[in-house]
């Protein structure tokens, strides 16, 4: 099939404007969207400065969401409409929502916690904290019934999930997906950043005075289509999508690789991926945040990579739209997309008479296009992201086809390494464990709870894979860490001292664990893993699509092992807010669960043991309200059936099933329902019934318990199937492995 991936509608909204012309226009012109902050009170704070949105929730949208799902509706209505998608009935579940987002629904914590404290606040209202409600509140809106993934690697979000995106429609996945990013202005991002003294007092100058980032709001959407498809239905055609590519630091939680190593290997990644050489790029919209250590070690990344190319031009869209986290990526992807289509570069402003001095002196060949738009031919840009967690990611757009290089895997995946750390209600951590692995006490006490669960079954898996990271492998190992909840416990607490002590009092220490990706960035550090690293926040069954996620990167051919992995905490604020909902009460369980998945080659080449193969994977979606399954049925039925097509084999040739229910009856009939329509009588193992409902810590469980089975050879096939609030399913086929 052909490997062609293009933009056919665009959507936008940030301090700039309302869509995508009003942006484009004050972006190309040098007009800032940096105004003192209205909507979080900065009264003893150094800082006042900030690039919100002015339109209200209300005229955002009806709905009763989290103003990041709000903002990204809107971003998301424009660009449907631009693209001409008309979803009907017969093709809604071939168009999916990926969504990059860092804070989650941090304004909705702050209002909730805010109203409970007077004595107001709805239940409901707890539903919109988590990440994972954002893919499923956009596809909900819009009836779109394909798969979801909310993508939450803080400032790289939004750039992950549109290369993700494009590589899922490659693997023939999809035909279309809404993806994007969006981030809301919060007391928490905003608290944060103030007590790193990283935000600045002026408005932030990229690449030139470089003494803090200004922060921003909105969401950036594009519509990542197959060209046939668009073909077919006489799409217009923005640009082709070639390359992506995703790496890690593994050097520090917040502050980047002084020598760019990380950032260079994932540009490195989407040039290469793209089919092109350095000298090819016209353009890069680069990461650009402001702050002293981020401009230098991206400087030094970009004159490494491209000091022989000269035509290109660089520059930052941060220092008028400020940086909104999840969404910059993709708000800086619209923009860039734009510049191929019109061949415009936008500025960075900010630039005195003397600041060109010195840039001069230290620019190059490259062009950092201060202060004024420079109009020139762009066949090939490139978008930069960088992010806490040593996350880094880029993507390559092109003006015209240009044939990418098929680096497609098509060996068996193994499970070749277990790591269980999982319980009901709660693990017992001791001394000995981190001893195991040595881990120092100094490094530990940085980890918050989900952090400590995630870096401890990593680090079994590998034990048990039998894998040592070294120099010769380090970039050939990825990690995806799926959760449903996150480190919610960091971002309440977090969020709690700032409604009672004000926005100045925000900890250093603490904000850096709030954010989802975290617990992936901490884990990647203390191993050494330098390759892909992704955390994907989608409800209960993440920790089961996590594994899908990392077949479809060896599949694509970007890693050769993967750890996959579910991680969700229970604690005194997790039971706290559950019970608030009316759910789960002495149901919870926690942990985190670590698969090692590992190509053919690799696994020969190493010997490896083999619990299972990995024969079949598929993940499905169908629209239900946050919070609720009912009536998705349909989309179950369809993950296992995909999966099974996936092995190449029958639904009838599935032996057992590790199965998902909890004791809530909606849940366990809507299960026994589906299992009786697909395989008449059939065994099911109850997982939940030893480890609670630890979410996506039990889903990843289920498949560790298939492979177990398997590996004990009690069956040839065992299915695994997870389920998540709002209709999202993910489903593996484990094989006797040959």
């Amino acid at each position: 099939m052909s490997k062609r991936v293009v933009v056919t509608g665009l959507g936008l909204i940030c301090a700039l404007g309302e869509n995508v012309d009003q942006c484009w226009n004050a972006v190309t012109n040098g007009v800032t969207g940096i105004r003192e902050v209205k909507t979080v009170n900065a009264e003893g704070c150094y800082v006042n400065l900030g690039a919100e949105v002015d339109t209200p929730n209300e005229k955002l949208s009806n709905e009763d969401y989290d103003r990041s799902s709000l903002l990204c509706i809107k971003a998301a209505g424009e660009a449907l409409k631009d693209s001409g998608y008309e979803v009907t009935e017969n093709n809604s579940d071939r168009i999916g929502v990926i969504i990059g987002n860092c804070v989650g629904g941090a304004v909705s914590i702050d209002k909730y916690y805010t109203a409970h404290k007077n004595g107001g606040g709805k239940n409901t209202d707890v539903l919109k904290m988590p990440a994972a409600a954002l893919a499923n509140n956009v596809a909900f809106h819009f009836g779109l019934n394909g798969t979801t993934a909310n993508i939450v690697n803080a400032c790289a979000a939004g750039t992950i999930s549109l290369g993700y995106a494009a590589d899922l429609i490659r693997a023939g996945k999809a035909d279309a997906f809404v993806a994007g990013g969006s981030d809301s202005f919060s007391s928490l991002a905003f608290a944060g950043f103030h007590a790193l003294h990283a935000l600045d007092a002026n408005p932030c100058s990229p690449f030139n005075r470089s003494s803090g980032i200004t922060l921003g709001e909105g969401a950036g959407i594009l519509i990542v289509e197959s060209y046939e498809h668009a073909k077919a239905r006489g799409a217009k055609i923005y640009c082709e999508i070639l390359g992506n590519g995703v790496s890690s630091d593994a050097h520090h939680i917040t502050a980047p690789r002084p020598d760019g190593q990380g950032q260079m290997l994932a540009i490195s990644r989407a040039v290469e991926n793209s089919g092109l050489t350095a000298n090819d790029i016209d353009y890069i919209n680069a990461h650009g945040t402001g702050t002293a250590k981020n401009d230098e070690a991206e400087f030094l990344s970009l004159h490494t990579l491209f000091d022989n190319n000269d035509h290109l031009s660089v520059s930052s869209t941060k220092s008028m739209t400020g940086h909104c986290l999840g969404a910059a990526g993709s708000i800086e992807a619209v923009f860039t997309v734009k510049s191929v289509c019109e061949n415009v570069v936008p500025p960075t402003i900010g630039y005195t008479e003397e600041n060109l001095e010195t840039l001069k002196e230290k620019a190059g060949n490259i062009d950092f296009v201060p202060n004024t738009k420079r109009e020139k031919e762009v066949n090939y840009a490139a978008s930069n992201s960088f992010a806490f967690g040593g996350n880094n990611a880029s993507i390559v757009f092109a003006k015209k086809p240009h044939d990418i290089p098929d680096r497609t895997n098509n060996d068996k995946i193994y499970v070749t390494g277990i790591g269980e750390l999982i319980a009901k209600p709660r693990v017992e951590i001791t001394s000995d464990d981190y001893k195991e692995y040595g881990i120092k006490m100094a490094f530990y006490r940085k980890l918050d709870r989900f952090s400590q669960l995630q870096l401890l079954s990593g680090m079994k898996a590998l034990k048990d894979a039998d894998i040592t990271i070294s120099e010769d492998n380090e970039t050939d190992i990825g990690i995806v860490v799926g959760t449903a909840d996150g480190p919610l416990t960091e971002v309440y607490n977090f969020q709690k001292t700032v409604c009672e002590n004000g926005t100045a009092s925000g900890s250093a220490f603490a904000f850096p664990n709030t954010v989802y990706n975290a617990a992936g960035g901490y884990f990647s550090i203390f191993a050494g893993i330098k390759g892909y690293n992704v955390t994907d926040a989608n409800s209960i069954q993440a920790g089961l699509q996590s594994l899908c996620y990392a077949a479809d990167v060896i599949h694509n051919g970007d890693e050769n092992i993967m750890i996959a992995t579910g991680t969700d905490e229970n604690t005194d604020v997790t039971e706290y807010l559950y019970d608030t909902l009316g759910v789960l009460q002495g149901k919870l369980g926690e942990g985190s669960v670590s698969l090692v998945l590992e190509g053919e080659k690799s696994a020969a080449a190493r010997g490896a043991k083999k619990y299972a193969e990995l024969a079949g994977w598929a993940s499905a979606h169908k629209s239900v309200e946050f919070g609720k399954i009912k009536g998705s049925e349909s989309a179950l039925k369809k993950a296992i059936e995909d999966a099974c097509k996936s092995a190449g084999i029958s639904v009838k040739d599935i032996e057992a099933v590790c199965g998902f229910a909890n004791g809530i009856s909606e849940v366990d009939e809507l299960e026994k329902q589906v299992y009786s329509e697909l395989f008449g009588d059939i065994p099911v193992i109850t997982v939940k019934n030893d480890v609670g409902e630890a979410r996506a810590a039990a889903s990843a469980e289920q498949a560790a318990r298939a492979a177990q089975l398997i590996a004990d050879g009690k069956y040839n096939y065992v299915l695994a199937a997870a389920f998540g609030v709002g209709g999202q399913y993910s489903a593996v086929v484990l094989k006797k492995a040959d």
